[in-house]
Formats: structure tokens, sequence, C-alpha cells
């Protein structure tokens, strides 16, 4: 029996209002303003009772400035965990979001503008990944001569990612052969995850003229470190100001909170390993930074269709509005995967 079991349905009522009003109020919570806020239907003696017993557990504590009580990261724990709904989002909110996110003109565009959003809505430290490389697809090759003996290759991706490579041939390149190599490479790569591409394309030289064949080296060559550069791990930061709204939940300083999201690497572990597009919470000491133990993160996978490709989140105080927090989190994700699915 897991240990939270063993409180019962009134208690978890009394926690459920602590958090609310903690959240909503900033100050700790004491019995009496329980009693007149909430319609509990005990007296004040049994949620003083109920406190105590909370306390006990270490679900929520007591201040030494205070006779009030604000919850634990295990209180924040048992509450999401919990938590019968996410707070849906308004007509107007989702509205707001598709018309922001529909103007994007290309991924960096929609990565940008995501976090912006994601920013706004929350009122928190928006993070957001670019999809990962590694299970994305091959949409289509572009090859353009620039000059006898310099080509760009175009590498699109399913998510609408672009790479560019400039390739130096070792000979000149004709507009036939160069037309040739496009629609095969196409042919044979497009559609194709780019994990298989090297292994579809390795006998490619042996179908050209031997006079071709070292272009044709070539250009594979840059396709290939184009295929494989680990360029997936980006992340991008918004609304790091947001902290700055919350200076009783970082009392001493917000130095460390500010230098954990500095890290790249960091903020990778902070959205998770996660390959699902399920939403995940994170709270206080569960993340494994220390300098990150008096936040929480709330991160979900969004993805083309039914794949997850990347994740995004939020991060900011223990303290936050969690409901609504994940109902935000969840509806960007979905929008941003919908636009993905039709680039």
């Amino acid at each position: 029996m897991r240990e939270e079991r063993k409180l019962d349905d009134r208690k978890l009522a009394v926690l459920r209002a602590i958090v609310q009003d903690y959240v909503g109020t900033e100050e700790p919570v004491g019995s009496k303003a329980l009693v007149e806020r909430h319609n509990l239907g005990v007296s004040s003696a049994t949620v003083r009772n109920d406190m105590a017993v909370l306390e006990e557990e270490g679900y929520i504590h007591q201040p030494h400035t205070s006779a009030g009580r604000v919850p634990t990261d295990k209180g924040y724990r048992l509450f999401v965990d919990r938590l019968t709904e996410v707070k849906p989002l308004s007509t107007a909110e989702r509205r707001a979001i598709m018309s922001f996110l529909d103007h994007a003109v290309d991924l960096d565009d929609v990565v940008a503008r995501t976090v912006r959003l994601l920013a706004q809505l929350t009122r928190q430290v928006a993070v957001v990944q670019y999809p990962s490389l590694t299970r994305s697809t091959v949409r289509h090759v572009e090859l353009v001569a620039l000059t006898p003996t310099r080509v760009m290759l175009v590498l699109i991706t399913d998510t609408g990612r672009v790479e560019q490579r400039i390739i130096e041939c070792p000979v000149q390149v004709g507009e036939t052969t160069l037309a040739e190599l496009r629609t095969r490479l196409n042919a044979i790569a497009g559609g194709q995850r780019f994990a298989e591409v090297p292994r579809l394309l390795e006998n490619l030289p042996e179908s050209f003229e031997a006079a071709e064949r070292p272009v044709v080296s070539t250009v594979l060559a840059t396709l290939f470190e184009a295929l494989v550069e680990q360029t997936e791990e980006r992340v991008v930061l918004g609304g790091t100001a947001n902290l700055t709204r919350f200076p009783h939940d970082f009392p001493f300083t917000i130095a460390p909170v500010l230098e954990a999201l500095e890290e790249q690497v960091v903020l990778l572990r902070l959205l998770g390993e996660q390959a699902d597009s399920g939403i995940r919470v994170r709270i206080g000491h569960e993340n494994a930074y220390e300098g990150l133990n008096s936040t929480s993160v709330v991160s979900v996978g969004y993805g083309s269709g039914d794949e997850t490709l990347a994740k995004l989140g939020v991060v900011g105080p223990t303290r936050m509005d969690y409901a609504g927090t994940m109902g935000a989190v969840r509806a960007v994700a979905r929008y941003v995967g919908q636009i993905l699915s039709a680039s």
C-alpha cells in the first residue's frame, strides 16, 4: 500500500485546501482560514487535528516565522498525483495559441514563438527542445550549383527543419549529373529515418559513371555528416525574468536557479528522457540538480502525429498553479504537434 493511502479523504481535502490557499495568497495557512474559505464540513478543532497528522506525515510544515502551515515537496507531490483534472484553457486562450503559432514561417520561428507563448501563459520560465534529428525522416534533399565545383546541399526534415551545407567538389559538376543525383537521392532517402539513410545509399556511387563517382561520393559524405550531427541537443529558454515575480519563493538567492538554467545539459535533463508524450511533473528535490531544488518542472513531449520528437515545459517555484500550468503546457504541445504534422 502506498504511503499516501493512509490519509483519508478528509485529510486529503485539507491538504488540497492548504495547497490552493498557499499558492493563491503566498501566506502560510491556518486552520481558521481553512474553515472560513472552504466548505470542509468539520470544525476548526478537527481541521487542526488533521493538520497535525499531515505535518507528522511530512506533507506540510510550519515556517518559523508563522503559526500557519505550508506544503512540503511531499505535499505538493500528493496534490499533483491526486489532481482529478487539469485546468482547461479558455476559448479565448485556445484561439490566441492557434493564431500566434499559425503565423510561424519555419521551425526556428515555431520554437521561438512557442517559448514566448509558454512564458506568457504560465508566467514561468519556458523551455523548448528542438525536434530530435535522430527520430526524424528525410522529406527532401536539394542540390544547388553555386559554381562549377561548389554545390549547396539542403536537407529538409519531416518536422520542417532545414540543414544546409556547402560542398567543395573535387571536379566540375555537370548539371545533368547534379539533376540525376538529386532525383536518385530523393527516390531512395525520401521518407526514410535518418539512421537508415547511410545504409540505403552506400552503393549509390556505383550506379554512376566512373567520372561522376568522386562528386557523388563527396556529396554523400556531406549528407551523412548532416544526418549524424547531434544538432538535436538544442534547447531554447524564455521568460527567465518571470522568476523575479516570486521573491518569497527564493528568499535567500535566486542565483543557483539562474546558473542551472544557463546549462543546456541541465535543461535537457530537466525535460526528462521520456519517449512518450505524457505530462510529467518534477517537484523540488525530485530535480537531481541541487540548484533547482526550490523549483518544479512541468514537461511534456510533442511531435508529429503519434511520435514524440522532443519536449517542452516550464520551470517555476514549487508554489505554482499546477493544474493551470499543466493545462497550458499540454495545450501548447498539442498545437505545436499539429503544426509539425501539417508542415
